[in-house]
């Protein structure tokens, strides 16, 4: 079965002999670059490209083309490479596509010697980018796994080499594309009925291409149909109705949980939900350009009847605003009996899908919390919380992140407001927001093996002492909360030199060296408060784990009021941008980068008076006293 990746997920490779295929809508020219254990490449030499096709282990075609397969053979590979990153790029070319937001989303997949295709990966969300890293195979601990990458360089090709740490870039990437300017006339076009996945497989449109309108083959014929289904999701027709029933016109199967690619149930849970979260913002943004397209147009007619002296008056003019305002509901009413029968669809889908969902992906009051036992294997995600959209209330789509975390996280405690309307007293914000701070260190702590994951909490001031009990009465806290500016400097210390030791072992190629007292678990630190208690020092270490504790397992979850760091200035900018921001209540800060929708994000809190926090955090705190 072919798993279906998306940006940052990772893949085992099984097989040293592999094909990766490209597909584009214009010529793109394709090469791989070869890297250290650092993903430095050295110099020119490790660099395939048009102009020089073949490298140890790698080939890559040699002309701009539409389609390529490059052949790569891991076992054959320098023993020094440990990294190979597949690039595309737009020919500089006149006349030709200057960006890939103006052309179809480039498709990428990497196949056995058998042609059999293991994972597929489609480069969405480019826009002004030209040149763009595609995949990377990686060895890590003599394991090869494909991570899909989907970085674009809006520079170009020089950009993307400089990136890989290659000197004199810029004459690298002239050569490169002098080299291309030769074969373009050896291109190969797309044919019209084939793509990547076989001879008979239609061409769809990724899920989030984005549609150039000056392009005259993005635009749908007019009276056309429209298709807003998931490419990537699989059609189901309903099953036969009993002998003697009446055969429904097209009515759709029952949704199934589970109904997408990947090589798990787990995998294609969470494939299942992100498809969701794909369809309802593609459905919302149809009916919202549906219903602008109406006011536009209502608008321009009732112009055009006030422009006209003989219809402005009377009953000419009484009746031409009428038939406006009737086309006007017709195409309004139109566009929603579309969008509620779509949203019918994801809310049936929902039912079956949210039961079914394991615990790091489910709510607290689903039951499966009430069977919970410490797991074996990390998960591939985490719900932080919901998601949904004003016209699909109450639809809520769950939000899951990526497992490990790879930025911290920040639960405002500033100013909310109350259901209400009224904003509740800082007091109150801050009860809540440690509240929500505290489920999502309980998810953590659960859903990872005995031993894997530990949390630590710098309190200054001890405000949070209620709100952590449920962490520090069951054990779950191994260590009391750090107080005072001591406090802090202790914890933070002892991180930041977990940190520095983890990233000097790694580079040196010795992380199975380091010394007996680092604890080499992922952690969790919850900063509350902040920044009281925190002197200068201890405000650049937390700067510090926010930029290099991710990658070495060092997390980040601050409970915070960004104003109470004003005195700051700008100096905390950047920290604040590097973590992700979550609030207590539901609020409609989260944009997606695709359609532009403003989702209303809602934390993932246990259920009041539930006891089931209390009952998974005993387990976690057993299942450690047992693993010791």
């Amino acid at each position: 079965m072919t798993a279906e990746l998306v940006r940052g997920q990772n893949h085992p490779l099984s097989q040293v002999r592999l094909e990766i295929r490209v597909s584009a809508g214009v010529p793109v020219l394709a090469g791989a670059t070869l890297g250290d254990e650092h993903g430095t490449v050295p110099g020119a030499q490790w660099v395939a490209h048009p102009g020089a096709p073949a490298l140890p282990g790698v080939e890559v075609s040699g002309q701009a083309a539409a389609d390529h397969r490059l052949a790569v053979d891991l076992a054959a590979l320098p023993e020094a490479v440990h990294r190979v990153t597949v690039l595309l790029a737009l020919p500089a070319q006149p006349g030709g596509a200057l960006r890939f937001g103006a052309v179809a989303a480039p498709r990428t997949a990497v196949a056995g010697p058998d042609g059999a295709e293991i994972v597929r990966f489609t480069l969405t969300g480019l826009d002004a980018e030209s040149a763009v890293v595609a995949l990377e195979l990686y060895r890590r601990q003599d394991v090869w796994k494909v991570r899909a990458v989907g970085q674009g360089y809006a520079r170009g090709l020089p950009a993307l080499l400089a990136d890989q740490g290659l000197p004199r870039a810029e004459e690298l990437a002239a050569g490169i594309q002098e080299a291309v300017s030769r074969s373009l006339a050896r291109a190969i076009p797309v044919p019209q009925h084939q793509d990547s996945s076989g001879p008979s497989a239609p061409q769809r449109s990724s899920s989030y291409d984005l549609q150039d309108p000056q392009d005259p083959q993005d635009v749908p014929a007019p009276g056309g149909p429209v298709d807003y289904s998931h490419p990537a999701r699989r059609t189901r027709t309903a099953p036969p109705p009993p002998t003697g029933s009446p055969v429904p016109d097209g009515e759709p199967a029952p949704p199934v949980a589970g109904d997408a690619v990947g090589w798990s149930m787990e995998e294609r849970l969470y494939n299942q939900v992100y498809g969701m979260f794909e369809d309802l913002a593609r459905s919302t943004a149809a009916y919202r350009s549906a219903v602008d397209f109406a006011d536009s147009r209502l608008e321009k007619e009732l112009d055009q009847v006030l422009a006209d002296p003989r219809s402005r008056l009377g009953t000419a003019g009484d009746a031409a605003r009428e038939a406006a305002q009737a086309r006007y509901t017709q195409l309004v009413d139109q566009a929603r009996a579309a969008f509620d029968r779509d949203l019918a669809q994801l809310t049936a889908e929902a039912e079956v899908v949210e039961p079914a969902l394991p615990p790091a992906y489910a709510r607290w009051d689903n039951p499966v919390w009430h069977g919970y036992r410490v797991p074996t294997e990390p998960p591939m995600a985490l719900r932080l919380g919901d998601l949904r959209l004003p016209e699909s209330a109450p639809l809520r789509i769950p939000m899951l992140v990526r497992l490990p975390l790879e930025r911290g996280l920040w639960i405002d405690s500033g100013p909310v407001e109350g259901a209400d309307g009224s904003f509740l007293d800082s007091t109150e914000a801050r009860r809540l927001a440690l509240d929500a701070a505290v489920a999502l260190a309980a998810r953590l702590l659960a859903v990872h093996p005995a031993g894997e994951f530990a949390v630590q909490v710098v309190d200054p001031a001890g405000a949070g002492t209620q709100a952590l009990l449920p962490l520090t009465r069951t054990g779950a806290v191994a260590v009391p909360p750090a107080s005072g500016a001591a406090g802090v400097a202790d914890v933070l210390g002892r991180l930041t030199r977990r940190v520095d030791l983890t990233q000097m072992a790694v580079r040196g190629g010795v992380a199975a060296s380091l010394p007996a007292d680092v604890d080499t678990a992922q952690h969790l630190l919850i900063v509350n408060d902040f920044p009281h208690g925190f002197d200068d020092r201890a405000v650049t270490q937390l700067r510090y784990l926010a930029d290099e504790g991710p990658a070495l397992g060092v997390h980040l979850l601050m409970v915070a009021d960004r104003e109470d760091a004003d005195a700051y200035g700008p100096l905390l900018d950047p920290l604040w941008r590097s973590l992700m921001r979550l609030t207590p209540v539901p609020d409609d800060h989260l944009a997606d980068p695709w359609v532009g929708h403003a989702w209303t994000y809602e934390p993932s809190l246990v259920p009041p008076g539930s006891g089931i926090l209390q009952q998974v955090l005993t387990e976690v705190t057993e299942g450690h006293t047992k693993s010791e």
